[in-house]
């Protein structure tokens, strides 16, 4: 057995709780795990770990060779892919997370193009609202909208977010299309339930921002707070990727446009961890899901 094999037995020992568990996993027997850690142990002239009937831990020096050998591992395993990707075509497994919206309307048609491309890539798309941690989860890359926070990922902006203040026709021919900022108070407003921070529904600060929003809707999903508008339900804050062509047609008509803050929504954002090698299948996708926002940015969203 090479050294990276004993640090891949060390690893599934500590992950898996046991020798046996560890044996399981990797196809080995208790005792052949066991006798690669106590080698490894002898060497390093250092125990690692600390056995009792019940649990196994780690000393302080075992805590110390594990988060290196993790790390060791990592850059390992990134280069030689790095390096076996750079030898053909591209191909492996992809893990791609974006919220739900804009993941269904504009990273899935983009998802299968690039699959269709590169047909030995394999990609897995989670879609989700919610806030996935890239790194304790396993993601590659994950494509998000909204204004970017302080955060260890690498990022790279795809395109504006601008949101847009909307209200279907027939909503503002019964209640009147608001003049002011705090008229929107006496208005059944669709809200996104998780955007506190964003209350001020992107008006400029110069005008004071709002007091209030009126009494309306209030939901977690874009999707359903974009069909409650368009169904005359009320006056809502939303993005250009699912108004575009609804402003554009007249579907739905924009409310307060000048009193509008243009950088308010933020960006549209493809973020990755740090890693000292990147997949070049990974690389490739960025590079592609940067290309076509462009194009889309100077396409299809300008039309509104």
């Amino acid at each position: 057995m090479t050294q990276r094999t004993e640090l891949e037995i060390l690893l599934a020992v500590v992950d898996h709780g046991s020798f046996s568990a560890a044996a399981r996993v990797l196809g080995y027997t208790p005792s052949a795990v066991g006798k690669r850690v106590h080698q490894l142990e002898q060497r390093l002239r250092v125990p690692l770990l600390i056995r009792s009937t019940r649990r196994m831990t780690l000393t302080e020096a075992g805590q110390r060779y594990v988060e290196e050998a993790r790390v060791i591992l990592a850059r390992l395993t990134a280069l030689e892919e790095d390096i076996a990707d750079n030898a053909g075509n591209l191909h492996g497994t992809i893990r791609l997370t974006s919220s739900a919206a804009l993941g269904q309307l504009h990273v899935v048609p983009l998802v299968i193009e690039f699959m269709e491309l590169n047909p030995e890539v394999e990609i897995e798309l989670l879609l989700t609202d919610k806030i996935v941690d890239l790194v304790g989860e396993g993601f590659d890359i994950a494509v998000r909208s909204g204004v970017l926070p302080d955060s260890s990922l690498v990022s790279r902006k795809l395109m504006n977010n601008r949101r847009f203040l909307c209200a279907a026709p027939a909503y503002l021919e019964q209640h009147g299309a608001p003049r002011q900022p705090e008229e929107l108070a006496m208005h059944r407003c669709l809200r996104l339930g998780q955007e506190n921070h964003l209350s001020d529904w992107g008006i400029m600060r110069s005008v004071g921002g709002l007091s209030r929003l009126g009494p309306g809707f209030s939901c977690n999903s874009f999707d359903a707070i974009h069909s409650a508008c368009r169904a005359g339900r009320g006056i809502a804050w939303l993005p250009e990727f699912l108004t575009s062509h609804d402003l554009h047609t007249g579907r739905l008509l924009p409310v307060l446009p000048d009193l509008a803050e243009p950088s308010a929504g933020g960006g549209i954002f493809v973020l990755r961890p740090k890693m000292p090698f990147l997949p070049r299948r990974v690389r490739s996708l960025v590079d592609f899901l940067t290309d076509r926002f462009a194009g889309k940015a100077t396409s299809h969203f300008a039309q509104s």
